[in-house]
């Protein structure tokens, strides 16, 4: 099982990171706009459209707010398996990091995957790090 992991440095603090992160049906709006267009809940699965105009089903399996911690698998017909999980650690009160992980199969769908989490990564950082400063400057 091809194994992706992405350390992400946030200029935001960690509860507010956080806070968007476990708002499981509030992607496109909060933790990473851009990257998703829209999420649509249907119980514990969110149906999210990304920028490229791909769709997932992603069910949540886990939010532990003590950890600060999201578990999620996607099922398609391309992925034989696919489970992430996304954590928040804090860097001080005004920075954190957020350390993603997914294992997927099959392997040819790695690159893809990686590609996929870095452009994730990279709104994720935007948008957390803007909320950050209007909420400073408010």
């Amino acid at each position: 099982m091809a194994s992706i992991h992405k350390d992400i440095p946030i200029d935001a603090p960690a509860d507010q990171v956080w806070d968007a992160l476990r708002d499981f049906g509030a992607l496109h709006t909060r933790l990473v706009p851009g990257f998703v267009t829209d999420t649509k809940l249907d119980g514990d699965v969110r149906i999210v459209s990304f920028a490229n105009g791909t769709m997932a089903r992603e069910t949540l399996v886990d939010c532990d707010d003590k950890r600060r911690r999201l578990v999620y698998a996607i099922t398609s017909e391309r992925l034989k398996q696919h489970s992430a999980s996304v954590q928040v650690l804090a860097e001080g009160d005004a920075c954190c990091r957020v350390l993603w992980i997914a294992d997927v199969l099959p392997h040819e769908i790695a690159p893809y995957m990686d590609a996929q989490m870095d452009l994730g990564a990279a709104a994720m950082q935007a948008a957390q790090a803007k909320s950050a400063r209007e909420k400073n400057a408010a």
